[in-house]
């Protein structure tokens, strides 16, 4: 990672919790899968986990082969100091397992779905595996600086919710419940693509924030979640692309559905590639200019921005 660039956007925008962009493959290798990242394909792992045989190649989480990774989390640190959060990234095990299956990127998950039912026994013995790694993976990011960590099961949402239930759900409960005995304190953030269906289902796990993509209505995602639990997102992406007094409009209504109190401000997915600038800057100052009703302390927490 360059921190010098990592670190533009703090310096441009002095969000309120920054993140430090590792993609959810990046600790693989660290516990015996490689891959590589071709062009066109993107991420490419050349000897695919489908057997008993292929979980011989796993091994504990070397955390020495990431240690880009902590150094990056506490430079970045010291550069906020008390000024922003600093908040750490990991993918869940049924996201991370569907490459590790798959071979790279899919859009069927036909191979790692027909486990399910033709070797359900390697499948849970890869989950058990990439979950001990995972949960490794946060402390060393917390013991590094990391303030808050962000669960993504990106590809949770390819499944059905009972499916979800049986092949996700626990291992990220599992996950949450060793990073709570080391840090209790640590806020821990769970984010699923297409997570309409699964809401209810996703506060089960005991985090302590769920995100909202902009699929959910916010209003409908606060009713359906309750108030004894957080939520953050949901601005689409794309109004950045659009008309600023679009962009305005569209973040004082996603503030409105969100309530009066527990609501991180933020897209409901990454910024995409080509967002102007001046975009990202208008949703900053349109988030800050924003206060609850007096008769509240709470006010809007301006979005976190990856960096």
């Amino acid at each position: 990672m360059d921190d010098a660039s990592s670190r533009k956007p703090w310096n441009a925008f002095h969000p309120d919790g920054v993140i430090i962009f590792s993609d959810i493959l990046t600790p693989l290798p660290a516990f015996g899968v490689p891959f590589d990242i071709e062009e066109v394909k993107g991420p490419v792992i050349q000897s695919p986990i489908c057997s008993e045989e292929g979980l011989k190649t796993l091994h504990p989480i070397d955390l020495e082969k990431l240690h880009f990774v902590g150094d990056s989390l506490r430079i970045l640190r010291q550069e906020v100091g008390d000024k922003a959060a600093v908040l750490g990234f990991v993918g869940a095990p049924w996201t991370v397992a569907t490459y590790i299956v798959e071979g790279g990127t899919t859009r069927t998950y036909t191979t790692i779905k027909s486990m399910c039912h033709t070797a359900p026994h390697v499948l849970r013995a890869l989950l058990s595996h990439l979950t001990q790694a995972i949960s490794d993976y946060i402390i060393y990011q917390i013991y590094s600086g990391a303030q808050c960590i962000q669960i993504f099961d990106s590809w949770g949402g390819q499944l059905p919710p009972d499916m979800w239930e049986l092949w996700s759900k626990p291992y990220i409960e599992e996950i949450v419940g060793a990073v709570r005995r080391k840090y209790p304190q640590i806020p821990l953030v769970l984010y699923i693509n297409g997570n309409g269906g699964l809401l209810e289902r996703m506060k089960g796990t005991g985090v302590d924030v769920i995100g909202l993509d902009w699929t959910v209505d916010m209003a409908d995602g606060r009713t359906r979640l309750g108030n004894d639990i957080s939520i953050q997102g949901n601005v689409d992406p794309a109004y950045l692309f659009s008309p600023l007094h679009a962009l305005t409009e569209e973040v004082k209504r996603v503030v409105r559905c969100a309530g009066q109190r527990g609501h991180i401000l933020n897209l409901g997915h990454g910024v995409l590639v080509g967002t102007p600038e001046e975009a990202v800057a208008h949703f900053f100052d349109v988030a800050r200019s924003l206060k609850y009703d007096t008769n509240y302390q709470d006010r809007v927490e301006a979005s976190k921005l990856v960096v």
